[in-house]
């Protein structure tokens, strides 16, 4: 089927199943925002210095890594060679434990080190402490869920990863909406509930697609379970690339936080809801994006450049079509979603704000993230990593401009639109550079 399917057949059995999947995380960022947003404006201001971090770790753990372990997993299966794939899977399981462990101590320890950074705010910053101890401290479960949905997809199936997050997705909805509004007083967690309940969700994850690993595709067996520097440089000289570009897009959310709460704890929250906005397309993307990194790593395995390019140009206009017409829905009437939320005052000025300028641009992010995940298949990744590090110097610029010249915050959600911008137009030039050239 992925070398021989018509594309859009192709495209619509492959992402179909992510698309379902991805729909219920966009549904569970909503909910947890929602649920949240009932504690108060300061709440909602603590889950915006954290959610740039959690996002970086599930882009990290998705995108990068889980991306270079699809993209080496199917052009390893694309050649034909099976043991190979074994070897790449187990390795795949090794880097991404390590990389849990890094997150666990950077973000669930020293966490407040970091927040100090962003905010001013004492209570803001101790809520927003008290959320990482919980999110990162088992962060080993979700980078192991990642790991195992990534191996999986790289085979070509993408419906056990999709019914693993459906069903925990829609667990860790009813656990979160429990815990953090409080169960007849029994439970109540506060902040840290959504917290709570991604880490429960993703232990649930991870058992569900555990038969799959290790039972009808054999992948764990203990001969295949050896430390090997090949595989390991097969999935970093993808994912490695990948773990830089997760961090130029979460720094760039960072700094953006960081400016925006100079201007005060309402435009901390207002802004909060509209960049939770914006990152909700990035599941989106990746629904599609991680179709297209498992098709084109095949196709390239297997030599057929042109059918690999065509492939990742139609992914892309499907992405770009849904999401840019979710932007201009919410830029014409921005209180369709921040009238779902508990906000008071400026906050909802500024969330209006921000998606009247940014969301227009929406398709172009998304659209651009997905032409990414398309050449992680090509397993060079040089050209779309640069693409977002501009994407971050630029914004970077602009938030400094606005700083030294005292600027209204427009100017500042401006440069946003102008980061996503380059994101689509970048990622789509890539298109037409040397791991795209070759013939068949």
């Amino acid at each position: 089927m992925l070398l021989t399917s018509s594309i859009p057949n192709l495209l619509w059995k492959l992402a179909t199943p992510n698309i379902a999947g991805v729909s219920v995380m966009t549904a569970v960022t909503f909910c947890d925002a929602w649920f949240v947003g009932h504690l108060g404006n300061q709440a909602l201001a603590s889950l915006a210095l954290v959610f740039p971090f959690q996002a970086l770790m599930q882009m990290m753990a998705g995108g990068a890594i889980g991306g270079g372990i699809t993209s080496a997993v199917a052009r390893a299966k694309g050649s034909g060679d099976i043991n190979s794939v074994k070897t790449i899977a187990f390795n795949g399981l090794l880097i991404g434990i390590c990389m849990s462990l890094l997150y666990t101590i950077i973000l669930g320890v020293f966490s407040v080190h970091i927040f100090d950074l962003l905010s001013d705010s004492n209570d803001v910053i101790n809520d927003a402490v008290e959320y990482s101890k919980v999110a990162f401290g088992g962060a080993i479960l979700t980078w192991v869920f990642f790991a195992f949905s990534s191996i999986l997809r790289g085979l070509g199936d993408t419906y056990a990863p999709a019914k693993a997050i459906i069903i925990a997705g829609l667990i860790q909805i009813i656990l979160s909406g429990l815990f953090t509004l409080g169960l007849v007083d029994i439970v109540n967690f506060g902040v840290t509930g959504p917290a709570t309940a991604m880490i429960v969700s993703h232990t649930l994850a991870v058992f569900f697609l555990l038969p799959k690993i290790i039972g009808s595709n054999s992948l764990l067996s203990a001969q295949n379970c050896v430390f090997n520097w090949s595989a390991i440089y097969t999935i970093l000289k993808v994912g490695g690339l990948g773990l830089l570009n997760s961090l130029t897009i979460a720094l760039t959310i960072a700094i953006i936080t960081a400016f925006v709460a100079d201007f005060g704890i309402d435009a901390l929250a207002g802004y909060g809801l509209g960049a939770r906005l914006e990152l909700m397309l990035v599941p989106i993307a990746f629904g599609i994006g991680a179709a297209l990194t498992t098709a084109v790593g095949t196709n390239i395995g297997a030599n057929r450049y042109n059918r690999a390019r065509s492939i990742a140009k139609t992914g892309a206009l499907i992405t770009f079509f849904l999401t840019g017409v979710l932007g201009v829905i919410v830029a014409v009437i921005p209180w369709v979603w921040i009238d779902l939320f508990v906000v008071s005052g400026k906050a909802e000025f500024f969330a209006s704000c921000y998606l009247m300028i940014v969301a227009p641009f929406y398709g172009f992010f998304a659209g651009g993230m997905s032409l990414y995940f398309a050449s992680q298949g090509t397993g060079s990744m040089i050209l779309p990593v640069v693409v977002n590090v501009v994407r971050f110097v630029v914004v970077s610029s602009i938030c400094m401009l606005v700083l030294v010249f005292q600027f209204d915050i427009k100017w500042l959600f401006s440069g946003v639109s102008i980061g996503l911008l380059i994101t689509g137009v970048g990622q789509f030039l890539c298109l037409y550079s040397s791991p795209w050239k070759k013939s068949i």
